[in-house]
């Protein structure tokens, strides 16, 4: 199966619960078919500066974003193939460029900043992104994915997301334990369209009362550390107090 290393897409994010996840399967299955990975694991590490200067760039939600990963699919061992990805968003519309590395190649340059063979382009853009924010490994985030083609029109992407989890120690993409999960039994979809929705898919969001959410991942568990920050200092002052 071939891989696509760039992408120019709309994409939008919806926040599911049993009932409207079983519904929304159920009525669109004439329309849409699983693709070829079947359910399957994706896991990353995002990188972001010292001060978290990303994410929290991403969070004020301007005009363009930019972020950067690491991403492996399913088991990772050091031969596996791996994906470094800087994702980029300007007016509602993502920009996604990546690169595939064996993972000991991919750990090599992230770690020592040195690529022995000839750059590709993308490859470039990654190394100017790299040198630029000088980012470090932040956040462990994996979570299990089905993802829908049309039956139509194979631009029409639809992946539905569950068992979202991370941990901010041990980041390294073969070991998925020791992560705490952010919504238990509750699904994040991404609907991936080059511009329009088909008028199917527009009119079965309506009659499920399914609407579009703004919601990051990455910016979920970030918000999460922010408030344990929070409640842990909280803590500390009442002890000194009491």
């Amino acid at each position: 199966m071939s891989e696509q290393n760039v992408f120019e897409r709309v994409e939008k994010k919806y926040r599911l619960n049993q009932k409207q996840y079983e519904l929304f399967l159920a009525a669109a299955g004439e329309k849409i078919h699983i693709d070829g990975y079947g359910l399957h694991t994706i896991r990353n590490i995002y990188y972001d500066t010292e001060d978290y200067e990303l994410i929290r760039r991403s969070l004020d939600k301007p005009k363009y974003k930019e972020k950067f990963r690491l991403r492996g699919y399913g088991e990772i061992r050091d031969d596996s193939k791996v994906f470094l990805e800087i994702k980029k968003k300007y007016q509602g519309v993502v920009y996604k460029r990546r690169t595939q590395l064996p993972m000991t190649q991919a750990r090599s340059y992230l770690e020592s900043g040195v690529f022995t063979e000839e750059k590709s382009q993308i490859l470039k853009e990654i190394d100017y992104f790299i040198r630029f924010y000088q980012p470090q490994p932040r956040v462990y985030l994996a979570y299990d994915r089905e993802a829908y083609v049309g039956n139509e029109d194979e631009s029409l992407r639809i992946t539905i997301d569950r068992k979202i989890r991370s941990r901010s120690h041990r980041l390294e993409l073969s070991y998925d334990g020791e992560c705490q999960v952010l919504d238990p039994g509750g699904y994040l979809m991404e609907i991936k369209v080059p511009s329009a929705y088909p008028i199917w898919l527009a009119a079965l969001l309506g009659e499920l009362q399914i609407y579009p959410m703004s919601f990051s991942k990455y910016g979920a568990v970030y918000a999460r550390f922010l408030q344990s920050e929070t409640e842990s200092e909280e803590e500390r002052i009442c002890s000194q107090v009491y």
